[in-house]
C-alpha cells in the first residue's frame, strides 16, 4: 500500500455525476464560482457515444461531470471562455476524437496535432490500411516482427 504525504493529506470525496450535454456551461459556471480548477478533460470512444469527462479539484477533493455523447452527433461547447486552458484539451479532442467544438477561444482549425490518421480516435474501426500496402507488424525494438 502506497504511503501518503502527511503534508498532502488525501480526500476520499470523489464525486461523479452524468449531465446532458445542455447543462455542461451551467455546471463548469458553478465548479468556477466555488473556486475549483480544472484538472483535465478525458475522452473514451465507444462503439455508439463518445464519453467526456470533466474533472475539477477543490481543497483535495475531485469533482467529476460526465457527458454521454451519441456517435452521430459529436458536439459540445467550449468552456475555454470559463476555463482558459480548456482551448487546449479542447482542440485535442477535436483533432484526435473529431469533437466538434463551438465556441473555443483559441482555435486551431484541425491543426493542433499532426497525425498519420485524420481523427485517430474518431470510431472503434480498425484504420482502413494503404491500398497495395502490407499489413505493418509492430514489435518491441530489438525483436523480429516475423514468423
Amino acid at each position: 500500500m502506497p504511503r501518503r504525504n502527511p503534508d498532502f493529506p488525501m480526500s476520499p470525496e470523489h464525486t461523479f455525476e452524468t449531465i446532458p450535454v445542455e447543462m455542461l456551461l451551467e455546471r463548469v459556471r458553478g465548479f468556477h464560482q466555488q473556486g475549483w480548477r480544472l484538472v483535465q478533460i478525458c475522452a473514451t470512444r465507444l462503439p455508439e457515444q463518445l464519453e467526456l469527462t470533466y474533472s475539477f479539484d477543490r481543497d483535495n477533493r475531485l469533482g467529476n461531470l460526465r457527458l454521454v455523447i451519441p456517435a452521430n452527433a459529436l458536439q459540445v461547447s467550449s468552456i475555454s471562455s470559463i476555463f482558459s486552458c480548456a482551448f487546449l484539451y479542447e482542440n485535442e479532442l477535436h483533432d484526435l476524437f473529431n469533437l466538434h467544438v463551438s465556441g473555443l477561444t483559441v482555435d486551431f482549425e484541425g491543426h493542433f496535432y499532426k497525425t498519420a490518421i485524420k481523427f485517430p480516435f474518431g470510431t472503434t474501426k480498425p484504420p482502413a490500411g494503404r491500398p497495395g500496402a502490407p499489413a505493418a507488424s509492430v514489435a518491441p525494438q530489438g525483436i523480429s516482427a516475423k514468423t
